[in-house]
């Protein structure tokens, strides 16, 4: 399975289009078609409930990314995530610095995608992308889901 073929676009953009697609082969094969480390970060964070957030819930106060030019998109800031969940390296951190950490993630990317990076720590994805289901992305990509 070929990974980060897609650079172009949002995550955001993708979950969205995906969710809208008609028949749930059409999702799964778009999912696949756009595999990318961040995508599936984004999902796993969303779908898997062994993957709680140690930050708190809500949105941050943060000054939103230009989207036209951001300075850097989440292909690349999603590495940082591993410092927000519960058994990762953040939580010998102080709560503060991590709150930061996340901030700065958020004002690096694209506006949408830092909505969408809201909504994964919330676990909210499914609320909002209401076609994209935990069994499309689990057969999507199997095994990136705990059971």
């Amino acid at each position: 399975m070929a990974v980060n073929k897609v650079k172009i676009t949002t995550i955001n953009s993708i979950i969205s289009r995906a969710s809208n697609l008609k028949t749930r082969e059409e999702k799964i094969d778009y999912l696949r078609e756009c595999n990318s480390l961040a995508l599936r970060d984004v999902l796993k964070g969303s779908y898997d409930d062994s993957i709680q957030f140690i930050l708190p819930e809500g949105e941050p106060p943060f000054e939103k990314a230009d989207a036209n030019r951001p300075p850097s998109s989440l292909l690349k800031m999603s590495k940082q995530f591993r410092f927000f969940v519960s058994g990762g390296p953040g939580e010998r951190l102080p709560l503060a610095k991590i709150e930061n950490m996340f901030i700065t993630v958020l004002q690096s990317i694209h506006p949408d995608d830092a909505q969408l990076v809201i909504l994964m720590k919330d676990k909210k994805v499914a609320e909002r992308y209401k076609g994209l289901t935990k069994k499309i992305v689990s057969d999507a990509f199997p095994g990136l889901i705990s059971k």
